[in-house]
């Protein structure tokens, strides 16, 4: 059997290659296949991807940009001002008996309402109705949602950036430093917040500076906790040990190495704290330390709305509904942020 012998080609002498035109040409992106299945993803596109396949999230999303459209914009659709009386008897009786008829059948206006027909106001249209000082409730519950929402944006905001700096610093330095911040985080998640905010009521006036100084005192912890048991997570790793062999200080390390990679869950309970500082605000204006009147915000409208639920049990509706659906939608986003800044293997 003849025995295989290679051959191989001698090379090209590189004086032997003339390029000609049409050799070379460029090629346009459409022309590159990329594999989409797999291709390279940055973090944040992931979480994006991730959140806007969330059903329930995108469901929140759209219930908070509705609710916050209307906030900013309801009050503006009328000329009605939040404490204007444009109507001096309540516009709920008018409601039962059709306005188509009003006019032509005055009797029955009488005979529903046990009042005289008066026309005075027949070319007004209140959406949501009247209460019992005949102010206008389309722009009082927007007017009033729009409070709450400013408390809440505000004082979360502030406590993010104490929290998480108090949380940060607490687990980096650890040691003695970690034992005394962490048992004054104890004493403060220890004291009831009824029992900070009744002794804010004493030497502060009511009103939404009380309200915003009561969140800040609570709100802040468990926003530190999170800070902190990233941190211990995370400041062992080869990076931060990179850093700080480089010769970078505390601060560069806490708030430049560290912070960037612990922003997902910090991000996650600052959606879960915004509902709560919604309910909480909307409890003390209840029980009457928080907003006060002429001043209306969500707890303000139930309140008023529940002393006269025997007479006028519509007037409580609006602002109970924009408070559940506020509840509602913050939460389904905070649950949809939660699964796509750390998605599951099965989701992936």
């Amino acid at each position: 059997m003849a025995e295989l012998i290679p051959q191989t080609v001698p090379p090209v002498p590189s004086d032997a290659y003339v390029p000609v035109a049409g050799d070379f040409a460029f090629l346009d992106r459409a022309d590159i296949l990329t594999d989409t299945n797999y291709a390279s993803l940055s973090y944040w596109k992931g979480v994006f991807i991730h959140f806007f396949k969330n059903r329930r999230a995108v469901i929140g999303l759209v219930i908070i940009a509705v609710i916050v459209l209307l906030a900013v914009f309801g009050p503006m659709m009328n000329s009605y001002g939040y404490r204007d009386i444009v109507q001096f008897r309540n516009e709920s009786n008018r409601r039962v008996v059709a306005k188509a008829l009003e006019p032509r059948v005055p009797w029955l206006h009488e005979l529903v309402t046990g009042e005289p027909y008066d026309d005075s106001f027949a070319d007004r249209t209140f959406l949501f109705g009247t209460d019992d000082l005949g102010r206008d409730l389309w722009t009082r519950t927007w007017h009033g949602t729009r409070v709450s929402l400013l408390v809440a944006f505000v004082t979360i905001f502030i406590d993010v950036i104490i929290g998480m700096s108090y949380g940060l610093i607490s687990g980096y330095f650890g040691g003695l430093t970690d034992i005394v911040m962490q048992r004054f985080v104890e004493i403060a998640n220890s004291v009831p917040r009824l029992v900070i905010v009744s002794v804010l009521a004493i030497f502060m006036p009511k009103g939404m500076g009380l309200v915003i100084v009561a969140l800040l005192l609570t709100e802040w912890i468990g926003m530190s906790k999170i800070a902190r048991a990233e941190m211990l997570k995370i400041k062992e790793q080869e990076y931060v040990l990179a850093s700080r062999t480089l010769g970078a200080g505390s601060g560069h390390i806490i708030f430049r190495e560290i912070l960037p990679n612990t922003i997902g869950p910090i991000i996650t309970q600052m959606m879960f704290s915004i509902p709560t500082a919604i309910f909480t605000e909307a409890f003390l204006s209840f029980v009457g330390v928080g907003i006060v009147l002429p001043q209306c915000s969500i707890g303000t409208l139930i309140e008023e709305g529940f002393n006269n639920i025997t007479i006028l049990p519509y007037q409580i509706l609006p602002p109970i509904l924009v408070l559940a659906l506020l509840m509602l939608g913050f939460n389904f986003i905070g649950d949809g942020l939660r699964e796509a800044l750390a998605p599951k293997l099965e989701d992936m």
